[in-house]
């Protein structure tokens, strides 16, 4: 996604009221801080899987895949607020003065994602709304006073510390969420390589070779475990669903392969991972 700043702003804020969040799986160079006022849904953060509701606060790294989803379930307006900018915005050497250090560290840190809650999650939420109607100067010390409480929060919890792409050339980095988009869209239908390959203009054999040595995984790989973790959460969030119905719905053809991979990415049965949970 490309981001336009206005006018006489170095940072972007926005406001969003929607029957439901329709943003498909992208990413952008800039830094986000979404905060979810009202609706609930799954968030899907590089390839972490979570519900999400009113409250839901996190900051995002440059170029980490994500979108919100509303579910059946929602009968709010998807509302939510949106700071975004560049980790240059302020200067190439600005987070480096000896004050900033712990906002530089977050911002580091941000590459994976990372989801807030508790206190934090519900100061910063005061915080941002009182940005929207602040003057230019108030706007920009309101964006530092958030970032200084995110630095110094020890309620926060890293979304998705196996991302691979966070570390990588900007080349790679592009090509690998490319990939990531494509399997985030395509994942409860049929995921076919030759389609997988043309996001990314490589034969077959050579988007396998490549994608092994970037991520150290086989696409295969990636893709059940992008459905396990969906299947997880339609297992935890849907009592009512049934396991075969959370296996069709995840992208799975038959239930026979379907508990096979479960088992060997959770350790457990979808039946044994929704007791526990519901024990928990």
């Amino acid at each position: 996604e490309h981001l336009d700043s206005p006018l006489n702003r170095s940072f972007l804020f926005r406001e969003f009221t929607l029957q439901a969040f329709d943003a498909p799986y992208h990413f952008h160079p800039e830094i986000e801080l979404t905060l979810i006022l009202s609706s609930q849904g799954k968030r899907f953060v590089g390839t972490n899987i979570a519900e999400f509701g009113p409250g839901d606060l996190v900051l995002l790294g440059s170029n980490l895949p994500h979108c919100w989803r509303n579910d059946e379930r929602n009968e709010q307006p998807a509302q939510s607020v949106v700071i975004q900018f560049r980790e240059d915005f302020l200067g190439e050497t600005f987070w480096k003065t000896p004050e900033l250090v712990p906002i530089s560290r977050l911002l580091a840190r941000a590459r994976a994602g990372l989801h807030f809650v508790g206190e934090t999650a519900r100061q910063v939420a005061r915080q941002m709304q009182q940005i929207g109607q602040a003057e230019p100067v108030a706007r920009l010390t309101g964006l530092l006073s958030v970032l200084n409480v995110l630095a110094n929060s020890q309620e926060v919890k890293i979304l998705d510390s196996g991302y691979s792409a966070a570390s990588l050339s900007v080349g790679d980095c592009e090509r690998i969420n490319r990939i990531y988009v494509y399997v985030a869209e395509q994942f409860q239908s049929t995921i076919r390589l030759e389609e997988a390959a043309r996001t990314v203009h490589m034969t077959p054999q050579a988007f396998c070779r490549y994608f092994k040595k970037i991520t150290r995984k086989t696409f295969i790989e990636l893709v059940n475990e992008y459905r396990i973790r969906y299947a997880s959460q339609l297992l935890t969030g849907d009592q009512d669903k049934s396991v075969a119905e959370v296996c069709f719905e995840s992208g799975f053809g038959n239930i026979s392969h379907f508990n096979k991979q479960f088992r060997l990415i959770t350790g457990q049965s979808p039946l044994q991972y929704r007791r526990a949970f519901l024990q928990t």
